[in-house]
């Protein structure tokens, strides 16, 4: 049960008749604008490419982890 194409002429007619051209190209150009806008906060979240160094997290060694390893080495020498 979908529309006919008389139905959808009938309704934008009638949609013409009660806002009037002005109202809806004006309601369209609203539209427009919002997107460009959104479009356009979205664009200046984005954070800018740096050329900094990569930041790392030195992790401090658990000591005996620490005692383990040199214990691993002195062995293999």
């Amino acid at each position: 049960m979908s529309p006919s194409l008389i139905q959808i002429v009938i309704v934008v007619v009638l949609l013409i008749l009660l806002f009037g051209r002005g109202k809806i190209s004006g309601l369209m150009g609203d539209v427009a604008q919002g997107i460009k806008s959104f479009k356009k906060g979205i664009a200046e979240d984005e954070p800018a490419p740096t050329a900094e160094e990569p930041k790392t997290i030195e992790q401090k060694a658990d000591p005996v982890v620490a005692e383990e390893k040199k214990e691993t080495s002195e062995k293999a020498e």
